[in-house]
């Protein structure tokens, strides 16, 4: 039994240029339909590529609504819903492609975290998960413009354990 392999991108993007506008909406709409994520981010890339603050904003109040349904009295379940809060913040974090949008939303995350009523610091994991986020940040924020390093840096050193 063999296994279909899938095309590299290069080889796509080589297939789709040679394909006509219909045929290319045709594939779109499958896409579509086969997964929630390829929906999501046709949506994403049709209608809300073109206002990165607002989508930036709607993505930090799903934010805002997931640390409202955080477990406070159960660290086990409180760490499962941080981590969900994370993926979601991740997959549109990649939606974006933008180190603006990356560094925005993660520290909208952490400033969340880090003001849970929940004793997270006695979670290794959540340490660690919180560690590794500002260094993300961090990362993220030394690509930037010297004049935007500043302001980040800023909400960033207020966040630092």
């Amino acid at each position: 039994m063999s296994i279909m392999k899938p095309a590299s991108v290069q080889e796509i993007k080589n297939k789709l240029k040679e394909i006509d506008k219909t045929e290319l909406i045709e594939i779109c709409q499958k896409l579509a339909r086969f997964k929630k994520e390829n929906k999501e981010l046709l949506t994403y890339l049709l209608f809300e590529e073109d206002d990165l603050p607002n989508y930036i904003k709607t993505v930090n109040e799903e934010i805002d609504e997931g640390f409202l349904q955080v477990n406070t009295s159960n660290i086990y379940f409180a760490k499962k819903t941080i981590r969900k809060i994370l993926r979601i913040a991740n997959k549109h974090i990649r939606y974006t492609n933008s180190k603006t949008a990356e560094a925005e939303i993660l520290l909208h995350y952490l400033t969340n975290l880090s003001g849970l009523k929940l004793a997270w610091q006695k979670s290794t994991a959540l340490v660690n998960l919180y560690k590794t986020q500002l260094k993300k940040i961090d990362s993220a924020i030394s690509t930037m413009h010297e004049d935007l390093q500043y302001d980040y840096r800023r909400e960033l050193n207020r966040l630092t354990l």
